[in-house]
């Protein structure tokens, strides 16, 4: 940290710090973001931090059971990845508002990871699960140590997209089961999914299929239509949605009420969550198979960067509302943290979840101790509370997880991409079909290569134009474009990528091409506006080019290269082999010079 920000500087001289205190304040709050916020904590933060932590653990109650669900874990590991990971986030982690806990996608791509390795509910299960949580949770960290953020720059948005929306529909089909009472394995792959529920289709419960279906109805008119009434009944805004996330609380209590008092999961087979385990999580170290742990780490990475890149998504949102900076290395190490701290206390992985971040935000969340709170609160449902779950049946948690993934399901935005940027759309779509039809870790996989492929494809590529003058003005733009003066014996030539070794032999055979089509030519510029490297190949190539240009009688000239190349360049000693007087500091400059040698030579 070079030094402190002005109103760091004002809250130490308001405090009376010694220059020796103030630098430990400092390197306290880079260490534990929290220490900067706490230092300044209020009662009116207080105030909304404790609204906002009891309506989002209201909400994440029975949110927390169905993702444990989701990954083929007893509702109860949900509960305990709600308590202690939430707690270290807020101590180590930059986003004020960001709600951590578990969410359908890791919790999907904890099944894909485990479920062809062990039955779902055995101990060697629940064992993988709390080692992949240790393995997020390491990597996370050793990424923000290592200070690896921009690694979430390799996740594109349309290769997200196409991820999310696929493994949205793998979800919703995997709760098929819960909603109709099918009596099918678990943890199989989409399309074996498929064949599976049409199987069976002839199996289905009618009691367990009404009370499904009848709980994602009853959802989804809560979430689209509850706040019009709240609001026609007089309620504010804020306090209508508010009071329409706790509708999966409403609906649980619901269907339990109803399971309970009819006796369904006795008399028509509906299935009900159980017993769950009363009190706090114990603390106990992870398994440590280290063929186990190879064998799981490719999943765990891609759980890893997956999670990363949603959370600081996410936290990047909800700063921008309040103008907060969200620091990608130390949401690295806080999420690290906050995995290692659950995977020693049973839980499975954890990251920011939007709808959880956005109540949060919505809430009045000024701190972190709104997770504190939310935390807290969790802990004690879990404590004293868990006898009342004994009759929830599983198909209200399935519609829960139904509901709240049709949001990530995105089809409008193949369209919207595919007419921006055909590559981005193809890159979409081939990921979309890779989770699919090869699985969730593959797909993911394969995105990633794609992407890196198309971004080689399009720099390999670049956009060159041929520039001349707007009018009587400095600029110079594309003669396909613009109505613009060229000069004889003159080409100028700017392209729009960084040279490096991948694109600059195609480079070369254009401006060979564009020199030979020019007879009499004099000077041939490259306009270096757009370049921000030069590699070694794209060197040696342009020393190459110099030598052969001058065999046709051309000069080679540069204009408008950035400081850092130019450093560059002077080291190497090209500037000097050039000649200082062939590199120019803008395009008009050169125009000029290069027009008053012509005349002069005439």
């Amino acid at each position: 940290m070079e030094g402190s920000r002005p109103a760091d500087r004002n809250i130490e001289q308001a405090l009376n710090l010694l220059p020796s205190q103030a630098a430990l304040v400092r390197l306290l709050a880079g260490v534990m973001p929290a220490s900067e916020w706490l230092r300044r904590y209020s009662r009116k933060d207080a105030s909304g931090d404790l609204i906002a932590g009891v309506i989002v653990a209201i909400m994440l109650v029975p949110q927390a059971m169905a993702y444990a669900l989701l990954a083929g874990l007893p509702p109860e590991i949900g509960l305990y990845a709600s308590m202690a990971p939430p707690i270290i986030y807020a101590l180590f982690g930059s986003s004020r508002t960001l709600a951590v806990g578990p969410v359908a996608v890791a919790s999907l791509m904890v099944a894909a990871a485990l479920g062809h390795r062990a039955a779902e509910g055995s101990a060697d299960y629940m064992s993988g699960a709390i080692i992949i949580s240790l393995e997020v949770g390491l990597i996370l960290f050793a990424l923000g140590l290592t200070r690896a953020g921009f690694i979430a720059n390799y996740l594109s948005h349309p290769v997200m997209s196409g991820f999310t929306s696929a493994a949205a529909l793998i979800i919703a089909l995997s709760q098929v089961k819960h909603l109709l009472g099918l009596p099918m394995p678990g943890n199989l792959d989409f399309g074996h999914t498929m064949v599976a529920i049409v199987s069976s289709i002839a199996e289905i419960n009618p009691v367990t299929t009404g009370i499904g279906v009848a709980a994602v109805v009853l959802l989804f008119l809560i979430r689209s239509h509850l706040v019009f009434v709240l609001r026609a009944l007089g309620l504010s805004d804020r306090v209508a949605v508010l009071l329409t996330r706790t509708g999966p609380l409403v609906v649980v209590v619901i269907a339990t009420a109803l399971v309970a008092g009819l006796g369904l999961n006795g008399t028509s087979g509906v299935v009900v969550v159980g017993l769950i385990p009363a009190g706090l999580p114990d603390i106990a170290l992870p398994s440590f198979d280290a063929e186990l742990w190879a064998e799981l780490g490719p999943s765990s990475l891609a759980i890893a960067l997956v999670s990363f890149v949603e959370s600081v998504a996410i936290a990047k949102v909800l700063g921008a509302k309040r103008r907060e900076r969200v620091a990608p290395n130390q949401e690295l190490i806080g999420l690290g943290l906050a995995n290692v701290a659950g995977a020693f206390t049973g839980a499975s992985p954890v990251c920011g979840g939007f709808a959880r971040s956005a109540v949060n935000f919505q809430g009045g969340a000024q701190t972190q101790m709104a997770a504190v709170i939310t935390a807290l609160l969790v802990g004690l449902s879990t404590a004293f509370l868990t006898p009342l779950f004994y009759y929830l049946p599983q198909a209200v948690l399935a519609a829960i997880i139904v509901v709240s993934v049709v949001g990530l399901f995105e089809p409008h935005a193949f369209v919207k991409n595919f007419r921006y940027s055909k590559a981005d759309g193809v890159a979409q779509a081939l990921t979309f079909c890779a989770v699919l039809g090869l699985g969730i870790e593959y797909g993911i996989l394969s995105g990633i290569a794609l992407s890196l492929l198309f971004h080689l494809w399009r720099t390999s590529r670049p956009h060159m134009a041929i520039v001349g003058r707007v009018g009587q003005t400095e600029h110079f733009r594309n003669i396909l474009r613009h109505e613009v003066t060229v000069y004889p014996g003159l080409l100028l030539l700017r392209v729009d990528e960084n040279l490096y070794f991948f694109n600059i032999n195609f480079i070369e055979d254009r401006v060979l091409a564009e020199v030979a089509e020019r007879h009499g030519l004099k000077h041939f510029v490259l306009i270096c506006s757009s370049v921000n490297v030069i590699d070694a190949s794209a060197l040696e190539t342009l020393e190459e080019l110099r030598v052969k240009l001058a065999e046709f009688g051309v000069g080679l000239h540069f204009a408008e290269i950035k400081g850092p190349v130019m450093d560059k360049l002077e080291r190497i000693g090209f500037a000097d082999r050039l000649g200082r007087d062939h590199i120019h500091l803008s395009t008009h400059l050169a125009v000029a010079r290069l027009t008053r040698q012509s005349q002069a030579s005439a």
